[in-house]
């Protein structure tokens, strides 16, 4: 099928050249700026009366870590560390001295400088789904995520600009934990320039990663402790407990100077109290805590401040995405995070179960709140089903063209006279059409946004053309992608180097993930 699809493709690009739809159209999604203001939900006063409690909770009730390494970072900051409980009490200044260290601008290299991001209030990026144990299609239908499907997102996310760094998108469960991070990095690095993820399991994972990193962009150990390269995701275990992976995950990044992407995963009702302001109140606390234990361990840490609080079925205890109490937990934690200064990640997403009208509005909403809390980044922005338990090929596609519609909004509308177009309204009298205006003619290429999954063509086309969904048309497309995909000439040279340090290090054993 990709077979038939790729020549197909390639039917269309011959076409193209004959002068047949052919398109000139260049929009540029890799750096994207938040044209939007941000909306509130909660006054000034209230966001400073949050964090006032967030600072309470974390002095007066504590944060329990179970990483005893951790404890004694804490406590040799000032913390009040019981070793019987693993209860540590925060003290504000404390937090206020890692708020003050921590940098409120991040540049991030990718492998090609042209993806180099800037992460930072009032930049804009988009990640995929990630995180899901399944992976889905319409045609092989759910099933547990492996190796070749991880390789295969990789290579669709790379195809797409407006998806600006690779995810742990789901887990390539076919390959053993003590060898799956080999495999990961390696797609990561082969198949895309983007800044990649390396997952927090451990520091002897977490070095064979970084070592990996070095080996593929010919880094020297200065090198790459100087700038940030990757990046990772710390989930606290709300409510209020940080366990050992995470916490060593947060000391191994900081002191390598890799962004922490420090995220509470606070559902209202179940992990968290059933309000949005109290949801966020102990958000903010576990943030803060992560935040902290970063400072303490390197001075000046590149680190995220991160939220992906929700509400649950009451019903069910299911959670939920994209529902009213969502988009308002993302606004309120826009609040915050500006009330901090530094940059912060959003997250998407969707409880459908397949991928239909359910799960796209649920990411819609949910991608609004982001845009409309001015997020930093975006996680779960595309494909992500089940509340996260699996990602979906076809919505990706179906996603990224609302990312895509998104992207257009950042770009600046001209209104010069030219654009405003006084000549045009001259030259076409009342009753008649611009189709074939000069101001038309000279634009027509170029002017709107053509979609990349949308039909937008009439009824009676549409039915001689197969009545085909959405969600069909995007099976074609990511196949086409796939089919069509050649890997950055830099990410597949550095092949070979990697391979022996897999070889080396698999002779040895791999490296287990900690727990």
């Amino acid at each position: 099928m990709i077979d038939e699809v790729a020549r197909e493709s390639r039917r269309e690009r011959r076409r193209a050249r004959g002068g047949e739809a052919a398109s000139h159209r260049k929009s540029d999604y890799r750096n994207l700026r938040n044209p939007f203001q941000p909306q509130p939900v909660f006054s000034d006063d209230e966001v400073a009366a949050i964090h006032d409690t967030a600072l309470r909770v974390l002095e007066e009730l504590g944060i329990k870590v179970l990483l005893a390494e951790a404890r004694e970072l804490y406590r040799n900051a000032g913390a009040l560390v019981d070793e019987d409980t693993q209860m540590v009490r925060i003290g504000r200044e404390i937090v206020r001295a890692a708020l003050a260290s921590a940098p409120r601008s991040i540049h991030a290299l990718a492998g090609d400088r042209s993806r180099d991001l800037v992460l930072e209030l009032g930049f804009l990026s988009f990640l995929a789904g990630s995180g899901a144990p399944n992976v889905t299609d319409i045609e092989r239908g759910r099933r547990p995520g492996n190796l070749a499907d991880f390789e295969n997102l990789v290579r669709i996310v790379q195809s797409f600009d407006v998806l600006h760094m690779i995810g742990p998108f789901i887990e390539a469960q076919d390959v053993e934990n003590r060898f799956r991070h080999y495999a990961v990095n390696r797609a990561q690095l082969t198949l895309s320039d983007k800044l990649p993820f390396v997952y927090a399991r451990g520091t002897s994972q977490v070095e064979d990663s970084f070592e990996m990193l070095r080996l593929a962009r010919g880094l020297s150990d200065d090198a790459f402790l100087s700038n940030v390269h990757c990046y990772t995701v710390i989930n606290s275990n709300s409510p209020r407990q940080l366990d050992i992976p995470m916490a060593q995950g947060i000391i191994d990044f900081a002191r390598a100077g890799q962004v922490s992407v420090i995220t509470p995963f606070c559902l209202a009702g179940a992990m968290a109290p059933i309000t949005v302001a109290g949801a966020l109140t102990l958000q903010h606390a576990e943030a803060l805590a992560g935040l902290a234990l970063a400072q303490i361990s390197r001075a000046g840490a590149p680190v995220i401040y991160g939220s992906f609080s929700s509400n649950v079925d009451m019903k069910s205890g299911a959670p939920a995405f994209g529902t009213p109490e969502h988009v308002k937990a993302t606004l309120g934690a826009g609040q915050l995070a500006r009330f901090t200064g530094l940059p912060w990640r959003s997250g998407g997403g969707s409880a459908a179960n397949i991928s239909d009208v359910q799960a796209a509005h649920e990411t819609q909403f949910s991608l609004w709140g982001t845009v409309l809390a001015g997020a930093t980044m975006c996680i779960h922005a595309a494909g992500w089903l089940e509340g996260g338990l699996s990602v979906s090929f076809e919505k990706l596609i179906t996603d990224v063209e609302a990312l895509q519609t998104i992207a257009e909004l950042c770009i600046a509308v001209p209104g010069d006279a030219d654009s405003i177009g006084f000549d045009a309204i001259a030259e076409v009298q009342p009753g008649g059409h611009f189709f074939a205006a000069q101001h038309t003619m000279a634009r027509y290429r170029t002017a709107f946004y053509e979609p990349l999954v949308a039909d937008l063509s009439n009824f009676g086309a549409w039915s001689e053309a197969g009545a085909r969904t959405a969600t069909e048309r995007a099976n074609d497309i990511w196949k086409r992608r796939l089919a069509e995909f050649e890997a950055p000439a830099s990410a597949a040279a550095c092949g070979e180097a990697l391979d022996g340090f897999i070889a080396r290090r698999t002779a040895q054993g791999g490296a287990e993930p900690v727990s």
